[in-house]
């Protein structure tokens, strides 16, 4: 089956909003059950991490404005985007991934791969360098 091209609007948000895999997959997950308040101990089961991971996670959707804390329970988030245009890319996101989950990933991962990269050549040494003081 032939992917679905990745809108470049769609493009541009993945590069600006989405900084991981997990931080998509927490979205779908609490989007698709949007009338649920979630904790970190299901986020961790649901998405397979670690409860530290998932309680940083949970604090980046909430910093991103994607989920809010539950009124009732502050240790549960609810998955309720701070505004209609936010909440509009997050829907055409979730449908782009499902047209075409390997480009979003591979999207989302060469991002990755290029931070990697450059942090590694923050730190390169170039023959055209100083050496070391001895």
């Amino acid at each position: 089956m032939d992917q679905v091209p990745i809108p470049n609007e769609i493009k541009r948000f993945i590069w600006l909003g989405i900084p991981s895999i997990p931080y998509l997959e927490a979205i779908l997950l609490m989007r698709d059950s949007a009338d649920k308040s979630w904790d970190y101990e299901e986020i961790a089961r649901r998405l397979y991490l670690g409860e530290a991971a998932a309680q940083a996670l949970l604090a980046e959707l909430f910093a991103g404005g994607i989920i809010r804390v539950d009124a009732h329970t502050p240790q549960r988030y609810y998955y309720r985007p701070n505004t209609k245009e936010l909440g509009h890319m997050l829907d055409l996101l979730a449908v782009t991934y499902t047209k075409n989950l390997v480009g979003v990933t591979h999207l989302i991962h060469s991002k990755l791969t290029k931070k990697a990269q450059q942090f590694a050549d923050a730190f390169r040494w170039r023959k055209d360098k100083e050496s070391w003081p001895a």
